[in-house]
């Protein structure tokens, strides 16, 4: 079969009608007749609900129903689904769809409003009395950790919700043996995926029919689907979900359910009319599932050429209020950790605790930054103190190309053996090296020096793992018309699927792409799956495409043999047409033997199996398959106000055969966006009261695009062996490893002020706290440096700042605390639990 498309620059075939604001998004969505609804949220982090009377809010003229807890049905009244068990989850505590008789974070949902209109919605928000209790919230995360903290769920006993080890090896006696050892803290802190459309819910449900559909914006239709027909005592059948055009997802919206995914097809049902919920930005900050906080205690320990002897990450998961998702992120994170670097002896145990905040399940990257920038700061610590090139640290210890498939030793999220399946890190990292120019470094940067700049390079190494199972499929159909129609079990969020799986159908049946059309994300169209998620929509579900287009294929030319009177070996197919090899005239259109394979009259050959040019099929990974890269950039830091200009970024990307490299290329340079967003401008704020500061995008930065620069990427191909088409995932490519390469780029910059970087993210106060504190002691080889002004008095409020965006912050303070360049835990922090030993520095 002749390749026409797979691997080539084709542009997204969905653009065109984005583009131009033909795009169909859930507030696009106006059933005649939709009433519409609004979430009265606490305005407290922890209290108790004495008292809720509604009834002022019902008598407003235009509300049409007003529930609380107390009015759902036993059904959905109680504690949500538990989405992803596991045997380390001890308090598996899920939020309810309205708060019954406590609030445990800010945003959490107490009433909901369906009236006329949104306005009046709002309105009659401001008119429902709720009478609080109020109680004491823990929002420090190693305060909730600590015996006697105030507890979240007072039924428990305690905040820690799960405490999980893994180990490889021996690593007290790596410990013990290995002349050189470093201990450091690192802190990760909180985040939200921002996305351009927040969350949003339609349903209208047929009486008569009995049937319910709903319009959500949600990475996970078929699963929601499932979930709502269980709660509501419908079959599967009579509910249909669509995700329509869904203005990003990045994770989040892959959580099943939240409140509103329940409550506003139940107000459909039970009010015989559609109902519409579409969530503002400030509720989003609020009610969307929040990602990022973690605290490790890390150590390594090395030879005196930098081998890797050991390391050890022992550390705390911010859950929020709830654990809906379970343990995937800290289990991302932990098996994240090792990398592409032979790691014999790791020991990795996390507690993850419950805390008076929002929600914590994936965002992109979901975990892997936290693993990926305590692993690659402990080799720049490595470097830095036994005075090795950053570079050759990381070549000494990689996995080499012959050693594949590696077995880490670890289990992975899909409770599968993480084993990398293929991969060439030291061609990898050779390509990045070259493509930042590397091995120029040390004249550039001297000539920034002499110039008065303060310029440094990052490099920084990373594994993805990617198309995890459980299962995917799609159905390919060819009508008599020649079309080929594809429904698949996956949703959409900007990820190019309506191409990218075009391309692989259409060189299947030798056909145009541009006859090939793509549905997604509806569970009416296509209903077994599961979602949009870790990286494998490419992996999983175009598997399952290129199984059932093959299967396609094949029936065509059984078909066609039938009426060519010809034996199938006999036969090609090419450019849409099957003809008897040897005879061109004797042929079919894929339209004619579509319409053969449907006969009127007449039988079926027993070898069709089912009228029709149609094929289903599912395709099931035998686990996860991973990708793995190498950022590098270079970083202009001005020490007088903090501020960051990136002049160079590129990535060298390795995600087996690439079916669309302009696509792949845009998925890894949105991941880059985020990842900057991650390191330098987007943090969540909570207050001791827990109440978030940062609720307005005023107050939490988003990078614009005059803050990302352009990304220069590179690939190279090792095809995975674990399915047909040896594709590995790419969509967290981009944002995985960029905290660790800013990092690393700004230690470069700042080495005449003996910084060290152990917190993301950062921001230009934050950054100018740690040059402050870093100014009494000079790096070695360093030139004395003009004095620092004095410190800025605080930031105001954002409201009253007419400064730039950069300065339209509050003060950020972070988790971390005392130097940034310590070799041991905290004081305060030795003895518990998560302090790993003080093995000292040697």
């Amino acid at each position: 079969m002749t390749t026409r498309y797979f691997g080539q620059r084709i542009k997204r075939s969905e653009d065109p009608r984005l583009l131009t604001g033909r795009g169909t998004y859930v507030d696009d969505v106006q059933p005649r007749g939709c009433l519409h609804a609004a979430v009265l949220r606490s305005l407290y982090a922890h209290a108790r609900i004495r008292r809720i009377d509604t009834s002022r809010a019902k008598a407003l003229p235009g509300v049409i129903a007003v529930y609380t807890n107390a009015d759902l049905p036993q059904a959905i009244s109680g504690p949500l689904p538990k989405l992803i068990p596991h045997p380390a989850l001890i308090h598996h505590k899920t939020q309810y769809a309205l708060a019954p008789d406590t609030v445990r974070h800010v945003g959490e949902a107490v009433a909901f409003v369906v009236a006329e209109s949104r306005y009046l919605a709002e309105d009659a928000l401001d008119l429902i009395d709720v009478d609080y209790e109020p109680l004491t919230p823990v929002v420090d995360l190693e305060q909730a950790a600590r015996d006697g903290a105030p507890l979240v769920h007072e039924d428990i006993g305690t905040n820690v919700c799960a405490h999980y080890t893994q180990r490889v090896g021996d690593t007290d006696a790596a410990f013990a043996r290995g002349p050189r050892v470093f201990t450091e803290r690192f802190v990760v802190d909180r985040g939200t995926a921002a996305p351009m459309e927040c969350r949003a819910v339609v349903a209208q449900w047929e009486g008569k029919m009995r049937q319910l559909t709903v319009w959500d914006s949600t990475q996970a239709p078929i699963p929601i689907r499932n979930g709502l027909a269980r709660l509501l005592g419908l079959p599967q059948g009579n509910v249909r979900v669509i995700a329509p055009d869904v203005g990003g997802g990045f994770g989040p919206k892959i959580m099943m359910f939240y409140p509103e995914e329940v409550l506003v097809p139940y107000a459909a049902m039970q009010l015989d009319r559609p109902v519409k919920w579409i969530e503002d930005r400030r509720e989003n900050f609020v009610a969307m599932n929040h990602e990022r906080v973690q605290i490790h205690d890390a150590a390594i320990a090395v030879d005196e050429q930098g081998r890797i002897l050991g390391v050890k990450t022992v550390f705390l998961y911010d859950s929020g209020a709830y654990i809906p998702y379970g343990i995937i992120v800290p289990i991302v994170a932990g098996t994240t950790l090792p990398g592409p670097y032979r790691i014999p002896n790791y020991h990795c145990e996390f507690k993850a605790v419950f805390t008076n905040k929002t929600i914590v399940s994936p965002y992109r990257g979901a975990g892997r930054p936290h693993g990926v920038f305590v692993m690659e700061r402990l080799l720049d610590r490595v470097a830095r103190e036994l005075g090795i090139d950053r570079v050759d640290v990381r070549r000494r210890n990689l996995i080499q190309p012959h050693e594949f498939p590696y077995d880490v030793g670890l289990i992975y999220q899909d409770n599968a053996p993480l084993i990398y399946d293929s991969g060439n890190y030291p061609l990898l990292l050779a390509r990045a090296l070259e493509m930042i120019g590397y091995d120029r470094w040390p004249e550039a940067r001297e000539q920034h020096r002499r110039e008065g700049r303060h310029v440094g390079l990052g490099v920084a190494c990373y594994v993805e793992g990617s198309g995890i199972g459980p299962y995917e499929g799609c159905r390919v159909t060819v009508e008599p018309s020649g079309k080929v129609y594809a429904a698949t079990s996956v949703g959409t969020q900007g990820q190019g699927h309506f191409t990218s799986f075009a391309q692989i159908i259409a060189d299947a049946l030798t056909v145009p792409i541009d006859d090939v059309i793509i549905t997604t994300g509806d569970s009416g169209a296509f209903g077994w799956g599961t979602g949009t998620f870790a990286s494998r929509a490419a992996v999983v579900a175009g598997n399952a495409v290129a199984l059932a287009a093959q299967a396609v294929r094949e029936k065509t030319l059984q078909v066609a043999a039938t009426r060519l009177e010809a034996s199938v070996d006999d036969l090609e197919l090419a450019d849409g047409r099957v003809f008897v090899r040897g005879v061109p005239g004797k042929s079919l259109t894929l339209a004619e033997v579509a319409v053969v394979a449907n006969p009127l009259r007449g039988t079926i050959p027993e070898e069709w199996e089912q009228p029709g040019l149609e094929a289903s099929r599912y395709f099931a990974p035998p686990r996860g398959t991973f990708a793995a890269g190498v950022h590098a950039a270079i970083l202009e830091v001005d020490p007088e106000t903090g501020m960051i200009k990136i002049l160079k970024y590129i990535v060298v990307h390795d995600c087996g055969k690439v079916i669309n490299p302009l696509i792949l290329e845009g998925q890894v340079r949105g991941g880059v966006a985020q990842g900057i967003g991650g390191a330098f401008y987007e943090k969540l704020v909570y207050d001791e009261s827990g109440q978030l500061l940062t609720q307005t995008l005023m107050d939490y930065l988003l990078p614009t695009a005059t803050d990302v620069p352009e990304i220069e990427v590179g690939h190279i191909e090792t095809p995975s062996p674990l399915n047909p088409l040896g594709v590995k995932g790419a969509g967290e490519a981009g944002v995985i490893p960029v905290p660790a390469l800013f990092a690393q780029a700004i230690d470069d910059a700042l080495s005449d002020w003996n910084v060290r970087i152990t917190e993301m993210p950062l921001s230009p106060n934050r950054l100018l706290e740690i040059i402050r504190a870093g100014s009494g002691v000079r790096g070695p080889g360093s030139v004395k440096q003009p004095a620092l002004n004095p410190a800025p008095s605080k930031i105001p409020p954002a409201s009253l700042q007419l400064g730039s965006r950069l300065n339209q912050r509050a003060k950020f303070t972070g988790l971390a605390t005392g130097s940034a360049s310590s070799t041991a835990p905290p004081a305060a922090m030795r003895g518990h639990w998560w302090a790993p030993p003080d093995y000292g520095s040697r």
